[in-house]
């Protein structure tokens, strides 16, 4: 019996020939019938890709046989089968698109002048230290943040990566630039870059969780300072990291909790918005929250 698994990982180093690597890792993956999305620039690579152990395994081994990419942190997951709909394997100009690639300088120790990397039990030691003088900074987009973040964190009003730029540059968290501020992303990588952008503007002491929210899960489960589900860009849409995780979402057609997204019904959106299993199933408010605003009907009598 097939036990699928999912394998997230990146590495920043030089890639002399971006083109080159995507083709040996499309032809790698496509072989062994694995699914998912491979990123590719001349800064390094990132990757989520599934399938069955055997061959993720495989992957894993041929990927790590380059000399580049032999130090991969790879964060391995369950999977449920068929998490992707397909293989996409494509050249960018960044990694993550900051839309600030002329900020950063990539070495083969990786990104220049970011944040000091803490392992999850040097955060919780910086916590005991510092106290609440340390600030979480949410560095994904603010959708995510809606079913799980770390205490208290500052998550800030970004709909894509690229807002980012336009947040930290709004004055609006000056008063957190004499203040420990510790950066954290779903696997580390979007932190490998806001860490240098806060730093280049003036943010004197930043962090960035290592390893992402999926090792600090690994470690402490859900006994330390993460609340809720992780949001995860698969068919599983969110993971918990044990049993007795509380959910901090909530329901827009009945308040109750829930990690759930859906799709607007409204063809012209399809923004992901929280419905509970049950109201789902009842076909409560198929339309987000700004669709009803603008008049497009809340309820739908089931059928």
């Amino acid at each position: 019996m097939a036990t699928p698994k999912i394998v997230l990982f990146y590495v920043f180093t030089p890639l002399a020939d971006p083109e080159a690597v995507k083709l040996w890792q499309h032809t790698l993956a496509e072989s062994l019938g694995l699914k998912g999305r491979v990123i590719v620039s001349k800064d390094g690579i990132n990757a989520t890709i599934g399938g069955d152990i055997f061959d993720v395994k495989k992957y894993v081994r041929a990927t790590r046989s380059y000399e580049p990419f032999k130090k991969a942190d790879i964060k391995w997951s369950n999977g449920e089968g068929d998490d992707f709909p397909r293989l996409s394997v494509k050249v960018r100009p960044e990694l993550v698109t900051f839309g600030t690639d002329d900020e950063i300088t990539v070495t083969e120790a990786g990104v220049e002048g970011g944040g000091e990397h803490l392992k999850p039990g040097a955060l919780h030691k910086l916590l005991d230290e510092r106290g609440d003088e340390v600030v979480f900074f949410d560095g994904r987009n603010a959708m995510e943040a809606q079913i799980g973040k770390f205490r208290d964190a500052i998550v800030p009003e970004t709909d894509t990566t690229r807002d980012f730029i336009d947040e930290i540059e709004s004055g609006k968290y000056d008063d957190l630039k004499g203040k420990p501020v510790v950066t954290y992303c779903t696997g580390g990588i979007r932190c490998e870059v806001l860490s240098v952008l806060m730093k280049n503007r003036g943010f004197e002491e930043v962090y960035q969780l290592d390893g992402g929210i999926v090792r600090y899960g690994e470690t402490f489960g859900n006994t330390g300072y993460w609340d809720g589900s992780l949001y995860v860009f698969d068919k599983r849409m969110h993971v918990e990291f044990g049993d007795g995780a509380e959910s901090i979402g909530h329901c827009v057609a009945c308040e109750k909790p829930t990690p759930n997204f859906v799709n607007c019904a409204n063809l012209d959106c399809r923004q992901q918005y929280l419905r509970c299993e049950d109201c789902t199933e009842k076909n409560r408010q198929p339309y987000c929250s700004d669709c009803v605003q603008a008049g497009i009907p809340a309820e739908v009598t089931a059928g």
